[in-house]
Formats: structure tokens, C-alpha cells, sequence
């Protein structure tokens, strides 16, 4: 069973954030201004930087993918109940909700449209058959092995410009961007190796 992951949601205006970047890169004005250290606002600067990357980034690592699932009426929804499942083969439902930190509904919407479509099948235990788990099919495999395989390259290629030791360290500031009372729970999770030997118990009609 992995281990329970919380998540707790926010929602978040994007104006909001914006105007707070902005803020943030930018001095103010007026009299009410407190002066801050000139030696702050080159290090304010940068990580307005970061953050602008980690946004370019995101947005090449996940435009490969976008293309081919988008081809298929799917999103990134989608990709990440491929993904999570192609990882841990059974994989409870009340599981997936915790790594996603989506709705019941949303969850339901997405999953319904994966085994209507042949990528995913759901099964219960013969132990307990009010618990629902989640197997790829053949074609779900694959496409989770191709969109893992193009998202793989990529980061192998930055990692590779990026230097020596590059792996270590963008682990551990990907995990350090975690909020504090999840972050073991995802490094558990992450660390898991698919293929794992699971019960494969009946399969539940569509």
C-alpha cells in the first residue's frame, strides 16, 4: 500500500500572483516606502528569475506530451493517472486520490474515459471488494511508456548540460519545493519501483 499523501489544496487567483512577482522585482514608490537593503534586491531578483523558469521549464517539459495527448482527447490529468498507475500496478483509487489531491468527481471523470477507452482496468480483491484497483491494459502501457520516454530524455539531456552532480541536487531541490508535511511521503512514493507483484483479482464489468 503506499503511503497515505495528503495534499492540501489551494486555490490560487493567477493576477494575484503576478502582481506579487511584480512587486516583488520592482521598487515602490511613494511616501509610505520602507527602504529595503540594497544588497536584498539583487537576491529579490533572482528568485523572481527562478520562478520565471521553473515556468519556461514546465512548460517544455510537458509540451511533448500535451501534443500526443491531446491527439487522443486526454490531458494532464490523464498523464498523471498513466503515470502513477504504470508505477504502482493496483493501485487503490482512494490512493490515487491522495497523489493527485484532485476531487472524487474530477478523478471519476478522468477514469471513466481511461477504461471506456481501453488504457486502464479496475479490479477488486477478492478480501475486500468494496476496494477498487487500478491496472494498465496493453495500450495503456504503452502509451505510459512513451510519454515517460519522452519526458525521460529531456531531463537526462538538462541534467547532462547542467554538470557533475546535477541529479542530487535537482532532487533535492525538487523535494525541498515540497510543503514540509508531505515531503517524506513523496520521496516513499517516488522512490517505489514499478512491477511490483500485486494480487490481480477479478476484473470489474466497465
Amino acid at each position: 500500500m503506499l503511503p497515505k499523501l495528503t495534499i492540501a489544496r489551494k486555490y490560487v487567483n493567477m493576477a494575484d500572483i503576478n502582481s506579487t512577482l511584480l512587486r516583488a522585482a520592482a521598487p515602490l514608490d511613494g511616501p509610505s516606502r520602507t527602504e529595503a537593503d540594497p544588497a536584498d534586491r539583487p537576491r529579490t531578483c533572482d528568485l523572481v528569475h527562478l520562478v520565471e523558469l521553473l515556468f519556461f521549464a514546465y512548460r517544455d517539459f510537458t509540451a511533448e506530451p500535451d501534443e500526443i495527448l491531446g491527439q487522443l482527447g486526454f490531458g494532464r490529468a490523464h498523464h498523471r493517472v498513466l503515470h502513477f498507475v504504470h508505477r504502482n500496478p493496483g493501485l487503490r483509487v482512494a490512493d490515487l486520490l491522495d497523489v493527485l489531491g484532485i476531487t472524487k468527481q474530477s478523478l471519476a471523470r478522468v477514469l471513466k474515459q481511461l477504461v471506456d477507452e481501453g488504457y486502464v482496468v479496475q479490479t477488486r480483491p477478492e478480501t475486500d471488494r468494496r476496494e477498487r484497483r487500478l491496472h494498465l491494459t496493453e495500450k495503456g502501457t504503452a502509451l505510459a511508456d512513451r510519454l515517460l520516454a519522452l519526458q525521460s530524455r529531456r531531463i537526462e539531456a538538462a541534467l547532462r548540460n547542467a554538470g557533475p552532480n546535477a541529479q542530487g541536487a535537482a532532487r533535492n531541490f525538487l523535494l525541498a519545493m515540497i510543503s514540509d508535511d508531505a515531503r517524506a511521503q513523496v520521496s516513499s512514493l517516488v522512490t517505489e519501483r514499478p512491477g511490483r507483484q500485486r494480487d490481480r483479482p477479478q476484473e470489474d464489468s466497465p
